[in-house]
């Protein structure tokens, strides 16, 4: 096969087209499984340092907002893509359409 060939049958992106709605969710849903599933190693940290109080304060502290977090993030779709309309803009120094000096002739 020549260089401008591909080998393999993997199709070309050819669109600037967002990913699907289930595919938005499913990665969403991967998103708020990690954050909830990290809670437990936090709380279980929390036990093992107990002898330092301060440090288990600590991590008790952070994994307390960590569901709120992880619900916002769920909930969240991917921000819209900014798309650039093509607007009519009036130019302020083109006010008329002919030039300002006109040829006067005299009738005399």
């Amino acid at each position: 096969m020549s260089g401008s060939q591909r080998s393999d049958d993997t199709p070309v992106l050819i669109t600037e087209a967002e990913p699907s709605y289930d595919d938005q969710q499913a990665a969403r849903r991967k998103k708020y499984a990690l954050m909830m599933s990290l809670r437990i190693p936090c709380l279980v940290a929390a036990v093992m340092v107990y002898p330092i109080w301060w440090l288990s304060l600590i991590i008790i502290a952070v994994s307390i907002p960590l569901p709120w977090i992880a619900v916002l993030v769920a909930n969240d779709r991917p921000p819209r893509k900014s798309e650039h309309v093509n607007r009519y803009h009036r130019d302020s120094r083109k006010r008329e359409l002919e030039d300002t000096e006109h040829r006067v002739i005299d009738g005399e």
